[in-house]
Order: structure tokens, then sequence, then C-alpha cells
């Protein structure tokens, strides 16, 4: 068969439409080509092949009696596998979940089942999502599909590399720090994580509820929009949700700031190299460029890895080892509080256990003021010093990391310089704000470089046509 596996969701639904393939032999060479090269990369954790085929199978139906179709029917996506799916594993790459089926359909994965979308199968990930390079996976790393002794990013680093290397043509992804900008940057592709409550997050795992956030993950800055108007909007199960209207006014120049906090000591020369040459691109295209402060950014790290753990212990602590867990050998235990910790330990990994114990650290008697308060403070900072620059422009520009796609190996030991790569995504999530990750350029070695854009909370639209500027300059 005819590889058909190059496709934007567009080229895709054209070619559906005009039957030039079917939705099953579209899904077939997907398939194929994930059982070609996802033995070298590891995006995958799980394949849904019959699923696949099943929903393929009904648009060829629907596309054979001439009913009208959403833009996303019959178009192969891959689902990070913390979202659950109905009859699908959902292990949120964990051993404590390894053999879990998922019970119910998120909102998102009904959302894409009633626009006719096929779910090619669940993507790895940083176990939990507590990660940025997709090695902290209990099963294994994934790879970079541009340098495949280099991590993806994370945590959605195997919804990034199954679309850079056409084993999907679209994924979700989970942003909680950055862990869908990142993994777009490092692989080269649009990520974009919405503005918090604009897509609900019933279905999927919580890492930190208050900084979750589900998002698309494509090819180009068209398809991102796609999928993100058929996921958003209100919902009953999840009462973070929220439905909104966005009214952009029309602006004769486009202001966009650029926070001298973000070319400080740490960037990476190539990497600075290419944002600015991105910014001088926006304007002699029109735009007016406008130096910002964002002061705070500095504290943002230390802030997040208080709060992201603080949340972390609690919602992780439904995993017991009794309903979901591994099979204890532990023989006469004293205690249930000695069968839980035998299964936790075995269950978890230790990235996963050491954030559980750091936030119930910072949120014990006599730590909580002292730390937990104190970054709920530093919180709202951040907040403000986003809403002051916004009264001055219409978006805000930089790096999406500051270093580019690293060895496989090279910062594992070494768990500062992890968490520092996501110095400019992490103050994003503390303010609920829209950021996305656009390719801008490439390193003298050919690795990808992402240009983050960050908008106004609910103005999704003008991140979109923002990025459609630079995305045109690549193309």
């Amino acid at each position: 068969m005819t590889n058909l596996t190059n496709f934007t969701i567009k080229q895709a639904q054209n070619g559906l439409q005009n039957k030039d393939f079917s939705a099953t032999e579209l899904t077939r060479s997907y398939l194929e080509n994930i059982k070609k090269k996802d033995k070298d990369i590891n995006a995958y954790i799980s394949i849904s092949e019959d699923l696949a085929l099943s929903q393929a199978e009904e648009i060829d139906k629907k596309i054979a009696q001439k009913e009208s179709l959403s833009p996303l029917a019959g178009i192969p996506c891959a689902i990070k596998d913390n979202i659950m799916v109905k009859g699908e594993r959902c292990t949120s790459a964990s051993k404590i979940l390894e053999n879990y089926r998922a019970i119910y359909d998120a909102t998102v994965i009904e959302k894409l089942k009633t626009s006719g979308a096929v779910f090619l199968g669940k993507t790895n990930l940083d176990e939990f999502a507590m990660g940025g390079s997709c090695e902290r996976s209990a099963f294994f790393p994934t790879k970079n599909p541009h340098d495949l002794e280099r991590v993806p990013g994370g945590s959605s680093g195997g919804s990034a590399a199954a679309v850079a290397s056409d084993m999907a043509i679209y994924a979700l992804g989970s942003d909680t720090g950055g862990s869908i900008r990142q993994p777009a940057s490092f692989c080269g592709i649009i990520g974009m994580k919405p503005t918090y409550g604009t897509v609900s997050r019933y279905g999927l795992m919580a890492y930190a509820s208050s900084l979750d956030q589900i998002g698309p993950m494509g090819k180009t800055i068209d398809d991102c929009e796609i999928i993100f108007n058929t996921i958003r909007g209100l919902d009953k199960m999840d009462s973070t949700s929220t439905d909104f209207e966005v009214k952009e006014v029309k602006k004769e120049k486009l202001r966009i700031g650029v926070p001298k906090e973000y070319f400080g000591e740490g960037l990476d020369k190539e990497i600075e190299e290419s944002i600015k040459k991105a910014i001088e691109f926006y304007e002699k295209n029109g735009a007016e460029v406008i130096d910002i402060n964002l002061p705070h950014t500095e504290y943002a790290v230390s802030c997040y890895y208080i709060i992201a753990p603080a949340e972390a212990s609690a919602n992780l602590a439904r995993f017991d080892g009794l309903k979901y867990g591994t099979d204890s050998k532990l023989e006469n235990p004293q205690s249930i509080n000695d069968l839980y910790l035998e299964n936790r330990t075995k269950g978890f990994g230790a990235e996963v256990r050491k954030r559980i114990m750091l936030g119930t650290y910072t949120l014990s008697s006599g730590y909580y003021d002292a730390y937990y308060k104190k970054a709920l403070q530093v919180r709202t900072l951040i907040r403000q010093d986003f809403e002051k620059a916004f009264e001055k422009v219409d978006v805000i520009v930089g790096p999406t990391s500051p270093c580019l796609p690293f060895k496989i190996g090279e910062k594992a030991d070494d768990p500062l310089a992890m968490y520092l790569a996501d110095i400019y995504t992490v103050s994003l999530n503390l303010a609920g704000l829209p950021g996305m990750s656009v390719p801008c350029g490439k390193s003298k070695s050919g690795l990808p470089i992402g240009l983050q854009i960050i908008a106004p909370s609910f103005c999704e639209k003008r991140l979109f046509d923002t990025g459609r500027i630079i995305e045109q300059k690549i193309i």
C-alpha cells in the first residue's frame, strides 16, 4: 500500500472527502508505520489496532452514505497514556497501573469519538507526568525522532515523538509545567497549552489539579486550532471547566512583549539567536516589539516545585496498592500501613516517590506557612506580572526551553538542571495562561528550536493568529 502517513489534518480530510483513499487505508498506513518505526523510538505504550480499524470502518460507511463529517472524522491520532479511553489500558507509565483498563472515557475522548476520531494507541510519558524528558517512564524511555540518542522532552514526549515521526497525525498531551510545549519544541512540532479551565480535565489522571491542562499537539497551527475547538468547553463533570467566547478586536499593529528575564544566564546561544531572528521577523512584518519585565520569573520554578508536589501528594493517595496496584508478596503484614508501604514502594518510581514525600513535607504542620502558603503568594505575584505586561502588549514571546534536546541520561543525576529546563514554561501554568510552542529554526546540528507565544486568558485565537505569522516563515 502507498505510504499515506505524511499528512496534516486538513490534507488527510481532503483526501478522504475526495476518495483518494479510505479511512481504513489511512489507518492501516499509520499502524504499519508504527510497527516499522516505534521499535526504535518507543513513542507508544500500547497500540489499539482493533479499536482504530473499527472506528475507521465506521467513517468509511458514513462517507459512502455521503453524511456530513467533522474535520477530525477518520483522522488517526495518539493519546497520552494518562487520559482515559474506555476499555483501553491507561497506565500513566507507572507499574502501579500496569494492567489497569479504563472503565470510562475522559470528556475530551468523548468529544473526539463524537467527531469521528480514530485512536491508534496510548503514548509514553514520564510516570504520572512527573518529568521533563520522557526518561522517567516505568517501562522505557522514548527517543527523539531527530536524534535517537536524545530525549523528546516530557512529560508528553511520546505524543510529540509520535507526531514528529509520522506515527500519528495529531496527539493529545497534558501540560502541568510545560509538558506539552517543551516536547513540542524538542521534536519540532506545534504544542499548545490552553487557558486553565477551557478544556475539561475529567478523565485525566491528576498530577497537580490547579496546574494540569489537556491540549493539542500537531504539525500545523490550523490542526491545533481544529483540535482545540473540538475538545474545549464547559463540562458538568469538571467544576473548574468553563465556556467562553472570545471577541477579538482587530488591531492595526500587533504589540509583542519580549521579557528581559527570558534572555539571561543559562539560555543556549543558538536558541537565543534563533528566537531573536523570529522577533526581528515579526518586526519586519509590522509588529511593534516592546521590552517588558516579568520580575518574579526567577521564583517560578521554586514556586512550582512546592505547589505541584503538594497537590500530587494528595492526588496520588488514591493509589494505595489495593484497588489499583502491584501484587504484594508481603507475608503476614502487621498492619494496613505495611501493605500500603509495600505496594506503593514497588508501584511508584523514584521520581514519583520523591515528589510525594516533598509535597507531604511542605503540607505538614509547621511547614505549611513557611513553604506552601508562601508559594501561593508568589504564584499571585507571577500572575500579576503577566496582568501588568498585558496592559502594554498583546502577546509575549520568548524561548520555549533554555536548552536544546539533551542526550538520554545526560541530566539523570542532576534533578535541578532538569527542573530548570522548565523555567520559561511553568509560569503560564501558575498563572493559568494559554501558551504555544512553534518551531522557529534549527541548531547547527539540526535539532529543533521552539518559540513560545503567550497570550492573555481566553485569547487562544490571538495565540493562533500570532503563531501563523512565524509558521509561514518556517514553511
